[in-house]
């Protein structure tokens, strides 16, 4: 028996089944792939924030290893940089190279003893944002909250050196809460061996940092001549990856990169940058770290930031700390304050708490352990998609990062 079709509108067709008939999101934007219902999928932060469809411009990639994920990302930027967009990398895996030659620039590696280095206390970032980066690194490095005397000594120390130097370092800081001047300590009211004595735990922490895991990295000025404006910066961390410190090093290097961002946005407006973290849950699980890291992430509306965290999954950030300890909340409020969710295929162990952090529905959730390789759920805002990324040939090159498991040359994973 023939049944006569039936006509309707998109706007009523999208609602006989979820992700089938959706408006889309236009056609603004960077292509990504193919929706669900056939359209190309385009999409742009900034023109989506400016559209009311976002409330923000950050976002988080999660999926397993050789789902897709870190293809997308690099397309990602690849095709951003088209329209004008810039891009700065975390690299804790050295698997950017390829992109960097492409575009045309170099990675810039930081490792102990290589010669380069990153002034997380570069003056760009104002006398508050220092401060509560050096606390943040100290409160880290202790591995314990500082007491009032401590932090005080610290903003005290760097308010000294920013008088005297144009640029303050973190080896100024320990040396002068080892010896403490007559002035400093008459501000606090106290004598001079009382603040040695009192601050020594903070200033000993700190001359670890710079004579320990992360010496030659951040205990001096910014290394000269490093093309820091270019299209594309990426930063090498593969040498430091397993340190203990890598966490500090990661949050130096975002404060760096926003000192840059503050100085550019007062001078020439928002710059439109994608700032990519992998790997960020090792910011996270130290309190001090996280609680910075998501105040900077915070402020990604005022310098025109696109946030980009990549996970393998959210128990990811959930190991920052014990369920309901300020590690965990912390883990938490970066996912609230992330609008866009893009989410590859998950083990059904996930289910339960990808579903109850992210707010998805049934039919989301169960559709996750469902997903093909380069197919993702979008939680645009308040709209899902499911997504088939699509790359060029040139793109696949690009992003290919297991060609080291194969025995012939070949497509790689997504």
């Amino acid at each position: 028996m023939k049944i006569p079709a039936h006509r309707a509108t998109t706007r009523h067709a999208q609602a006989l089944h979820p992700f089938l008939g959706s408006g889309g999101l236009g056609g603004r934007g960077a292509f990504i792939g193919r929706e669900s219902g056939g359209g190309a999928f385009c999409f742009d932060p900034w023109v989506l924030y400016e559209a009311g469809a976002l409330d923000d411009p950050n976002a988080i990639v999660i999926g397993k290893l050789g789902q897709g994920k870190s293809a997308l990302v690099k397309t990602l930027l690849w095709r951003m940089l088209l329209f004008g967009r810039r891009a700065f990398v975390l690299d804790v895996k050295r698997e950017y190279g390829p992109l960097c030659d492409a575009v045309g620039v170099k990675p810039i590696t930081l490792a102990p003893g290589g010669g380069v280095r990153l002034n997380p206390l570069t003056t760009a970032t104002g006398d508050t944002g220092r401060v509560e980066l050096l606390r943040a690194i100290c409160t880290t490095a202790v591995a314990d909250r500082l007491t009032q005397l401590e932090a005080a000594a610290l903003r005290e120390a760097l308010r000294d050196i920013s008088a005297q130097h144009s640029e303050p370092t973190l080896p100024q800081v320990t040396d002068l809460l080892l010896r403490p001047t007559e002035s400093l300590a008459q501000r606090l009211e106290t004598t001079r061996e009382a603040l040695a004595a009192d601050a020594r735990r903070a200033a000993l922490a700190l001359q670890d940092l710079c004579e320990g895991p992360l010496c030659g990295l951040f205990d001096g000025p910014t290394s000269p001549g490093l093309d820091l404006d270019a299209r594309l910066v990426v930063l090498d961390l593969h040498a430091v990856r397993d340190s203990p410190a890598v966490g500090i090093l990661m949050a130096c290097a975002t404060a760096w990169m926003s000192a840059l961002l503050a100085r550019q946005a007062s001078s020439a407006g928002p710059s439109r940058l994608i700032c990519v973290a992998d790997e960020s849950w090792k910011i996270v699980q130290h309190t001090g770290l996280g609680e910075w890291f998501q105040a900077n992430f915070k402020l990604a509306r005022q310098f025109g930031v696109m946030n980009l965290i990549v996970l393998h999954k959210l128990a990811d950030l959930q190991a920052a700390g014990d369920e309901g300890s300020r590690a965990a909340r912390i883990a938490e409020g970066l996912i609230a304050d992330a609008s866009t969710r893009v989410i590859y295929h998950q083990d059904p162990s996930q289910r339960e708490l990808t579903q109850r952090l992210l707010g998805l529905s049934g039919v989301e959730a169960d559709l996750l352990s469902v997903l093909s390789c380069g197919q993702a759920l979008w939680q645009v805002g308040s709209r899902p998609f499911v997504v088939q990324h699509h790359r060029s040939a040139l793109e696949a090159k690009l992003t290919d990062t297991d060609s080291g498991m194969r025995l012939h040359t070949g497509a790689g994973r997504r």
